[in-house]
């Protein structure tokens, strides 16, 4: 038996799945520790056989944790994608899957559309609203219909638009993704569940790496201008100027048509 422990958010803890199914691809029976909403995705996928907010009592032959008093580091000490870096650091070469399968929900609010997330876990993360309006009045023009995702602490995306599901379950969140036509949004955990699940997925980037921080699935599209003081999280200016509406949505702009038009 392996007690598996990482603490953190929904990015956080997604981006360790990974080493979750290549070690139940080995026949262990894994006991992870952490946010249990979080990791009833693992559980729906059969990547776990049981969960825990805190480390349940047993002898376990294997014990993995990823903290900072750990025997994983929850960052790397050179700037690589973290899955590397814990892969690295348990020694597994396995392959694994990048992409969740799951079932879509029933009468679906995603199904076909543009989802736009504009919010993250910081607010110095976020550009300014203005960029994903302008994002969906594009997209419109290209005939997507366009909803906004509401999440826990999304509250005030409500004073900007009309169209918008909410949802604080991420496995209820995971299969709605599912069926929506492509996904919008920042350096967030709802970003690298869209990515996850397969969906042609978005996502800016300012302030934080997208080398480090690369959400898994094959159709992640990183936006990120690339400034000489980036990346800088969480020590960053009051400027931003690399949350620059204009410069974002041109290079939004360049990627979509690139890529998306004629998906």
């Amino acid at each position: 038996m392996i007690l598996f422990y990482r603490r953190g958010g929904l990015g956080d803890t997604l981006l360790t799945f990974p080493v979750l199914e290549i070690l139940k691809k080995r026949g262990e029976r894994i006991f992870a520790v952490g946010n249990t909403d979080y990791l009833k995705i693992a559980k729906e996928v059969g990547w776990i056989d049981e969960m825990h907010y805190e480390i349940p009592e047993g002898s376990f032959s294997r014990v993995i944790k990823v903290s900072v008093d750990g025997n994983v580091k929850p960052f790397p000490e050179r700037r690589i994608w973290i899955v590397d870096h814990y892969l690295e650091s348990l020694g597994l070469k396995d392959n694994y899957s990048d992409t969740l399968y799951l079932k879509p929900i029933r009468d679906n609010p995603f199904k076909g559309k543009a989802v736009i997330h504009p919010s993250s876990g910081s607010k110095a993360k976020n550009p300014p609203i203005e960029l994903f309006l302008r994002i969906e009045e594009y997209l419109k023009r290209h005939g997507y219909q366009v909803i906004y995702f509401v999440g826990e602490a999304d509250e005030w995306v409500k004073d900007f638009v009309s169209e918008f599901y909410q949802s604080t379950d991420p496995l209820e969140i995971a299969k709605a993704l599912k069926e929506a036509r492509l996904f919008i949004g920042n350096d967030s955990g709802i970003s690298h569940l869209a990515s996850y699940v397969g969906v042609p997925t978005f996502v800016f980037y300012g302030p934080t790496d997208p080398i480090v921080w690369r959400p898994i699935g094959r159709k992640v599209f990183q936006i990120s201008l690339n400034l000489y003081c980036s990346p800088c999280f969480p020590n960053t200016c009051r400027e931003r100027p690399c949350l620059n509406v204009e410069e974002l949505f041109k290079s939004f702009v360049r990627t979509f048509e690139t890529l998306m038009l004629n998906y």
